[in-house]
């Protein structure tokens, strides 16, 4: 089941319109949320993103949309669904049916769905995980190329050359050649004690687990934090990289064309991770 502005409807049946304008136009957003025995981790984080969000793209946020408005909503799919402890939700928010590049209306419609996953936490991969850099096309450095929207055709594209050549994902790159994100989430690169990722202005995501590292990392004084561009030739130069993201948390890279990582502070970043999530 799925929820379609508050009915939930079979996931298979025909509920989006042919005009819709996420499907024409990519005029979306979209949060992809955790959930643990009923509790929505990082919740507020997300909420105020996706709010923020839509001001930017000037869509009409309705007066029930708060935030234990939209937790119930959420819940009663899960509700619905297997009895699993931990699920990924995907809100997905759209403006309404109408107009070509200029839409007749501002008001949104929302649609959320959920898929069980098998592990309550985060828990580390560490299996062999090797990235390149995806140079066919860049990011550009603007507050747009922060949202979550469901224009990710870079992010298609890119997946397909990973999948041909047999990575299991790329790294993205700005207009600057400046290293911005992998394809599902943000960079980090850890070189002697400092932590380093790419900052908002390169165009990276605003993500919210790049947000809790980040406030982890500046708890911890055997570290120093830095948002600083990453190029290309400082990733070889790493002792470690990794990627992160809502759902699997923290994903340690293994290897970067002939540079082996290790790990270390990937696994002691996780175990601080899940703990915030505990306690969120």
């Amino acid at each position: 089941m799925v929820n379609y502005d508050g009915q939930l409807v079979d996931k298979n049946s025909f509920y989006l319109h042919a005009n819709n304008r996420g499907f024409l136009y990519g005029d979306a957003l979209f949060e992809t949320i955790r959930v643990v025995n009923g509790r929505l981790i990082f919740w507020e984080d997300h909420y105020l993103r996706l709010m923020s969000s839509m001001r930017i793209l000037r869509m009409e946020i309705p007066m029930s949309f708060t935030m234990e408005f939209l937790e119930e909503q959420i819940l009663k799919v899960l509700a619905e669904g297997e009895k699993n402890n931990s699920a990924r939700i995907r809100i997905t928010v759209f403006r309404k049916n109408g107009g070509f590049y200029l839409p007749k209306s501002n008001e949104v419609s929302y649609l959320i769905g959920t898929e069980f996953l098998a592990d309550a936490y985060y828990i580390l991969n560490e299996a062999n995980y090797e990235v390149e850099l995806f140079k066919d096309f860049t990011i550009s450095k603007n507050m747009l190329s922060n949202l979550k929207t469901t224009n990710r055709v870079l992010n298609v594209v890119g997946s397909i050359y990973a999948k041909e050549n047999g990575y299991d994902n790329c790294l993205l790159l700005n207009d600057s050649k400046s290293v911005v994100e992998a394809l599902n989430g943000n960079i980090f690169l850890v070189k002697d004690k400092v932590l380093k990722t790419p900052p908002l202005e390169d165009g990276c995501i605003k993500g919210t687990i790049r947000k809790k590292v980040l406030e982890i990392i500046n708890k911890i004084d055997t570290y120093e934090c830095q948002e600083n561009s990453i190029s290309p030739f400082e990733l070889q130069q790493a002792d470690e990289l990794f990627i992160t993201n809502s759902v699997m948390g923290i994903q340690p890279i293994t290897k970067y064309r002939k540079k082996i990582f290790e790990n270390k502070v990937a696994k002691e970043l996780l175990g601080k991770l899940n703990a915030a999530a505990r306690f969120n």
